[in-house]
């Protein structure tokens, strides 16, 4: 399916856009590039795949909450511009 500048200029009139006439090439040619998205993934077979209209109806997995320090305290410190000790070492800011 290909677009062309009269059916633009009705998609843009009902979805109350203003649409010049210098902006209407540029619209036709990316509304045919995502149709021709929407066809790319017609043709994928989806047979025996059921719909998912959300992630609310499966269980997510889960992991175990454990509090770590990262271990990578240097790595992080070697961007501080300034450094007390392990901290980061910045301005006063209220006097």
């Amino acid at each position: 399916m290909s677009l062309d500048p009269a059916t633009i200029r009705r998609i843009a009139a009902l979805a109350r856009i203003r649409v010049t006439e210098a902006d209407v090439p540029r619209l036709m040619e990316e509304m045919n590039g995502i149709l021709g998205w929407i066809e790319q993934l017609n043709e994928v077979d989806v047979d025996g795949i059921e719909p998912l209209a959300g992630a609310a109806l499966r269980a997510l997995p889960l992991r175990d909450d454990v509090v770590t320090d990262g271990g990578i305290l240097e790595q992080v410190l070697a961007n501080a511009p300034e450094r007390i000790g392990d901290f980061y070492a910045v301005p006063k800011v209220v006097e």
